[in-house]
Protein backbone atom coordinates (compact mmCIF):
# COMPACT_ATOMS: atom_id res chain seq x y z
CA UNK A 1 0.00 0.00 0.00
CA UNK A 2 2.85 2.62 0.88
CA UNK A 3 4.69 1.55 -2.32
CA UNK A 4 1.29 2.31 -4.59
CA UNK A 5 1.29 5.75 -2.45
CA UNK A 6 4.91 6.43 -3.11
CA UNK A 7 4.27 5.90 -6.78
CA UNK A 8 1.06 8.10 -7.28
CA UNK A 9 3.14 10.96 -5.32
CA UNK A 10 6.01 10.33 -7.92
CA UNK A 11 3.97 10.08 -10.74
CA UNK A 12 2.35 13.42 -10.02
CA UNK A 13 4.60 15.34 -8.63
CA UNK A 14 5.90 17.17 -12.04
CA UNK A 15 3.07 19.29 -11.77
CA UNK A 16 4.78 20.55 -8.23
CA UNK A 17 7.43 21.90 -10.58
CA UNK A 18 7.68 25.89 -10.95
CA UNK A 19 6.27 27.86 -13.59
CA UNK A 20 6.43 31.20 -15.03
CA UNK A 21 5.25 33.98 -17.10
CA UNK A 22 6.02 37.06 -18.38
CA UNK A 23 3.73 38.88 -20.08
CA UNK A 24 3.58 42.17 -21.09
CA UNK A 25 0.58 44.25 -21.29
CA UNK A 26 -0.75 44.63 -24.77
CA UNK A 27 -3.50 45.01 -26.56
CA UNK A 28 -2.40 42.35 -28.56
CA UNK A 29 -2.65 38.23 -27.75
CA UNK A 30 -0.49 37.05 -30.59
CA UNK A 31 2.99 38.47 -32.84
CA UNK A 32 0.48 38.17 -36.11
CA UNK A 33 -1.95 40.61 -33.87
CA UNK A 34 1.04 43.60 -33.63
CA UNK A 35 2.12 42.73 -37.32
CA UNK A 36 -1.26 42.98 -38.43
CA UNK A 37 -1.56 46.37 -36.66
CA UNK A 38 1.77 47.51 -37.87
CA UNK A 39 0.99 46.79 -41.83
CA UNK A 40 -1.76 49.02 -41.37
CA UNK A 41 0.30 52.20 -41.01
CA UNK A 42 1.49 53.76 -44.24
CA UNK A 43 4.61 56.03 -44.07
CA UNK A 44 3.72 59.77 -45.43
CA UNK A 45 -0.10 59.02 -44.62
CA UNK A 46 -0.56 57.60 -40.98
CA UNK A 47 -1.33 60.26 -38.60
CA UNK A 48 -0.66 60.21 -34.76
CA UNK A 49 -3.95 60.33 -34.25
CA UNK A 50 -4.85 57.33 -36.41
CA UNK A 51 -1.93 55.81 -34.30
CA UNK A 52 -4.60 56.17 -31.54
CA UNK A 53 -6.82 53.64 -32.53
CA UNK A 54 -4.53 51.57 -33.58
CA UNK A 55 -3.80 51.12 -29.94
CA UNK A 56 -0.34 53.03 -30.60
CA UNK A 57 -0.88 55.74 -27.62
CA UNK A 58 1.86 55.62 -24.95
CA UNK A 59 -0.38 57.58 -23.02
CA UNK A 60 -3.15 55.03 -22.99
CA UNK A 61 -1.49 51.99 -23.49
CA UNK A 62 1.36 50.88 -21.33
CA UNK A 63 5.12 49.25 -22.49
CA UNK A 64 5.50 51.85 -25.44
CA UNK A 65 8.33 53.77 -25.15
CA UNK A 66 8.55 57.45 -26.64
CA UNK A 67 11.64 58.06 -28.01
CA UNK A 68 13.49 61.94 -28.35
CA UNK A 69 16.10 62.79 -31.02
CA UNK A 70 18.93 61.43 -29.06
CA UNK A 71 16.97 58.15 -28.64
CA UNK A 72 16.44 57.68 -32.27
CA UNK A 73 20.25 58.62 -32.68
CA UNK A 74 21.17 56.23 -30.32
CA UNK A 75 19.10 53.84 -32.12
CA UNK A 76 20.48 54.12 -35.50
CA UNK A 77 24.15 55.63 -34.78
CA UNK A 78 25.27 53.46 -31.98
CA UNK A 79 29.00 54.15 -33.18
CA UNK A 80 31.01 56.56 -35.39
CA UNK A 81 31.20 53.76 -37.93
CA UNK A 82 27.77 54.22 -39.05
CA UNK A 83 27.29 57.35 -41.00
CA UNK A 84 24.15 59.85 -41.91
CA UNK A 85 24.68 58.53 -45.50
CA UNK A 86 23.91 54.68 -44.39
CA UNK A 87 20.88 55.06 -42.99
CA UNK A 88 17.42 55.24 -44.84
CA UNK A 89 16.35 58.57 -46.16
CA UNK A 90 13.15 58.66 -43.62
CA UNK A 91 15.90 58.04 -41.08
CA UNK A 92 17.80 60.91 -42.35
CA UNK A 93 14.59 62.96 -42.70
CA UNK A 94 13.67 62.69 -39.02
CA UNK A 95 17.01 63.38 -37.40
CA UNK A 96 17.38 66.50 -39.53
CA UNK A 97 14.13 67.69 -37.94
CA UNK A 98 15.37 67.10 -34.90
CA UNK A 99 12.96 67.95 -31.69
CA UNK A 100 10.18 67.82 -34.56
CA UNK A 101 10.75 64.22 -34.71
CA UNK A 102 10.16 61.61 -32.33
CA UNK A 103 9.75 57.64 -31.93
CA UNK A 104 7.84 55.44 -30.38
CA UNK A 105 9.18 52.28 -29.55
CA UNK A 106 7.32 49.03 -29.01
CA UNK A 107 8.28 45.68 -27.30
CA UNK A 108 5.66 43.70 -26.45
CA UNK A 109 5.84 39.88 -25.23
CA UNK A 110 4.65 36.87 -24.11
CA UNK A 111 6.80 33.94 -23.19
CA UNK A 112 5.95 30.62 -20.50
CA UNK A 113 8.38 28.97 -18.93
CA UNK A 114 7.66 25.60 -17.98
CA UNK A 115 9.64 23.33 -15.80
CA UNK A 116 9.46 19.52 -17.19
CA UNK A 117 11.13 16.21 -15.64
CA UNK A 118 10.85 14.57 -12.75
CA UNK A 119 10.33 16.31 -9.35
CA UNK A 120 12.91 15.25 -7.08
CA UNK A 121 15.33 15.04 -9.85
CA UNK A 122 14.64 19.02 -10.14
CA UNK A 123 14.30 19.40 -7.03
CA UNK A 124 17.50 17.87 -5.85
CA UNK A 125 19.18 19.71 -8.51
CA UNK A 126 20.42 16.51 -10.42
CA UNK A 127 18.58 17.50 -13.39
CA UNK A 128 16.49 20.40 -14.21
CA UNK A 129 14.79 20.79 -17.43
CA UNK A 130 12.36 24.04 -18.58
CA UNK A 131 10.40 24.41 -21.62
CA UNK A 132 9.71 28.01 -22.89
CA UNK A 133 7.19 29.21 -25.45
CA UNK A 134 5.81 32.31 -26.41
CA UNK A 135 6.64 35.17 -28.69
CA UNK A 136 8.16 38.45 -28.78
CA UNK A 137 7.29 41.56 -30.97
CA UNK A 138 9.34 45.13 -31.32
CA UNK A 139 8.48 47.42 -33.60
CA UNK A 140 9.76 50.76 -34.37
CA UNK A 141 7.69 54.08 -35.52
CA UNK A 142 9.42 57.18 -36.46
CA UNK A 143 6.99 60.44 -36.82
CA UNK A 144 7.72 64.06 -38.09
CA UNK A 145 5.19 66.57 -37.38
CA UNK A 146 2.38 63.97 -36.33
CA UNK A 147 2.59 62.02 -39.23
CA UNK A 148 4.50 58.50 -39.45
CA UNK A 149 7.60 58.89 -41.71
CA UNK A 150 9.35 55.39 -40.99
CA UNK A 151 8.17 52.17 -39.64
CA UNK A 152 10.15 49.14 -38.49
CA UNK A 153 9.22 45.65 -37.11
CA UNK A 154 11.00 42.57 -36.13
CA UNK A 155 11.03 39.69 -32.75
CA UNK A 156 9.94 36.20 -32.84
CA UNK A 157 6.72 35.08 -33.89
CA UNK A 158 7.19 31.68 -32.51
CA UNK A 159 9.70 30.91 -29.35
CA UNK A 160 10.13 26.96 -28.51
CA UNK A 161 13.33 26.82 -26.56
CA UNK A 162 14.30 23.65 -23.80
CA UNK A 163 16.91 24.52 -21.79
CA UNK A 164 18.40 21.51 -19.74
CA UNK A 165 20.87 21.21 -16.93
CA UNK A 166 22.75 18.55 -15.46
CA UNK A 167 24.37 17.93 -12.13
CA UNK A 168 25.69 14.51 -11.62
CA UNK A 169 26.25 15.31 -8.16
CA UNK A 170 23.35 17.00 -7.01
CA UNK A 171 23.35 19.26 -4.54
CA UNK A 172 26.78 18.20 -3.19
CA UNK A 173 27.74 19.87 -6.11
CA UNK A 174 26.50 23.67 -5.81
CA UNK A 175 28.02 23.12 -2.32
CA UNK A 176 31.03 22.81 -3.53
CA UNK A 177 30.84 25.42 -6.08
CA UNK A 178 29.68 27.80 -2.70
CA UNK A 179 31.97 26.73 -0.98
CA UNK A 180 35.13 26.59 -3.72
CA UNK A 181 33.63 29.99 -5.05
CA UNK A 182 33.55 28.11 -8.57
Amino acid sequence: MGLVAVALLASGCSSLLPSSKKLTASPWQTYRDAQLTFDKIIPGQTTELELKSLHLDPEEYPNIAILNYSDVLLRFMPHSSVSLDDLDPAVRECLSAKIMCKGFGITQSNVKRRRDGNFFADMLGFTRATRITGWEFNGLLLLKNGVVIYKLTGGKPSIAEHEETHNPLGPVQSIGQKLLGF
